[in-house]
């Protein structure tokens, strides 16, 4: 997802908005790992192109100085009706041929496009928020539990897995880590601001898009 710019007061110049929120791939950013747990304080973004080009993302929405309250928020796979990650997956799921993607158990980040959406406006509208927000539902699921669950939104079971090596040669090496490689990101400071989601819930969640 690449970065996007919201700032209030659009008719003053872009050097003296009070306010400035930009949005990174949260996925990219954290290293791919089966047992650990990254929340806004972890370190990440320079372990290979996809994180460097994060870590490059957030540093060209950075302004100077402290006058300006900044808010990144590294968002999670986005989940929503019309596009996106479900377009490519509706079909083969509705055909009863989904399933998870590799082994399964890596880690798949996700939030609902509803939620995205809300954490952006209430970075915007508190003025107590400032720094990483870690864009992904507060419910971690993993890439086979995932599947699981559009399965069972859509009525069908989803155990056909899809071989890391068919992935590889769909995607080329570097795009298919990360699907075949997750990282459990937990949104910790989004729940200290006082965020109130939506959609916590993956099941929930993937029962309202597919609606």
């Amino acid at each position: 997802m690449s970065w996007l710019h919201l700032g209030c007061r659009a008719a003053m110049p872009p050097s003296t908005w009070p306010e400035r929120t930009s949005s990174t791939l949260s996925e990219a950013y954290y290293q791919p790992s089966l047992t650990a747990e990254y929340d806004e304080d972890s370190p990440g973004g320079d372990f290979d192109f996809f994180s460097n080009l994060v870590t490059k993302w957030e540093a060209a929405a950075r302004l100077p100085g402290d006058s300006t309250r900044q808010v990144v928020v590294r968002s999670g796979v986005v989940l929503g009706r019309g596009g996106g990650a479900i377009s490519h997956m509706l079909l083969p799921f509705r055909l009863g041929l989904g399933g998870p993607i590799g082994s399964g158990h890596q880690f798949f980040p996700w939030i609902h496009i509803g939620d995205l959406a809300g954490i952006l406006t209430h970075a915007l509208e508190a003025n107590h928020v400032h720094g990483v927000l870690n864009g992904v539902a507060p419910s971690s699921a993993t890439n086979a539990e995932f599947a699981q669950a559009l399965g069972a939104a859509l009525g069908h079971q989803a155990f056909i897995p899809v071989p890391s090596t068919i992935v590889q040669a769909v995607f080329g090496r570097e795009r298919a880590i990360m699907l075949l490689e997750g990282q459990k990101v937990i949104p910790r400071r989004t729940l200290a601001t006082g965020y109130q989601y939506s959609f916590p819930e993956l099941g929930a969640a993937l029962k309202e898009i597919v609606a």
